[in-house]
């Protein structure tokens, strides 16, 4: 059976994810969880951050590599809360990569259906903040999401001919722009709050934005805990036991 490697570039992703963590240990500065037989790792934001969390699963003994966590969408049509099941992920450079096709049909038959959105994921080296960038890249790229680290993750992967999948939820909606606190204090495995309340500080006017996007990441925080949930469909498709059985 492989041995799934999940990459979260937030702590609070991988809370959501497996509550229940246990046997945490560092490995090259980066913390590693086990939930049952699969290894989390929780990075950090960004494509370098990702790269690190994927040496330290392999380290570990992962033997296939996942990218979970949240997102922004540039489909207008995708509301909070929606599962975006890429079947390709791309970056502004490089190749596409493709999903893992059991591992991604596995997992789209245990999740919801009316939940799931399939297409194409963006990762991107910075947030993209303003609803102006998010049409520009729906656009070009016809992507109907975006993150920072499911590229890196998928690069890595295909580099060592590693199965590999990406499950994000949806944060912020494609008509809205970020608050300018949240894109200071982005970059950590724990966003900064220094940097969110010195940004809240220069743009008090942004509270309530940031107030509604916390909501939204609650949101997609009790999807992600859904899907981790141990025991159940979607959490055996996506640590192996369903994909390497079907």
């Amino acid at each position: 059976m492989s041995r799934v490697g999940i990459v979260t570039a937030l702590a609070r992703e991988a809370r959501a994810l497996a509550p229940g963590r246990a046997g945490a240990a560092d490995i090259g500065g980066i913390r590693i969880y086990r939930l049952g037989e699969a290894l989390i790792a929780v990075s950090g934001m960004g494509w370098e951050a990702a790269l690190a969390g994927t040496r330290a699963l392999r380290a570990a003994g992962a033997t296939a590599l996942a990218s979970v966590g949240t997102a922004g969408a540039l489909d207008p049509a995708l509301g909070c809360a929606a599962i975006v099941l890429p079947e390709e992920v791309i970056s502004l450079e490089g190749a596409p990569v493709r999903a893992d096709p059991r591992w991604r049909q596995a997992l789209e038959r245990a999740l919801p259906r009316e939940r799931i959105c399939a297409g194409r994921l963006l990762s991107t080296p910075l947030p993209l903040g303003t609803r102006l960038d998010k049409a520009i890249a729906w656009r070009e790229t016809h992507s109907v999401a975006v993150d920072m680290e499911s590229a890196a993750v998928g690069r890595a992967a295909a580099d060592a001919g590693l199965p590999f999948i990406a499950v994000r939820v949806i944060v912020d909606i494609a008509g809205e722009d970020l608050p300018a606190a949240v894109l200071a204090a982005s970059g950590a495995a724990h966003p900064s709050l220094g940097k969110l309340l010195a940004g809240l500080a220069l743009a008090p006017l942004d509270v309530g934005a940031l107030m509604r996007l916390a909501r939204r990441f609650r949101a997609a925080c009790a999807v992600l805990a859904s899907i981790g949930e141990p025991g159940l469909p979607p959490w055996r498709a996506l640590s192996g036991a369903d994909w390497e059985a079907s």
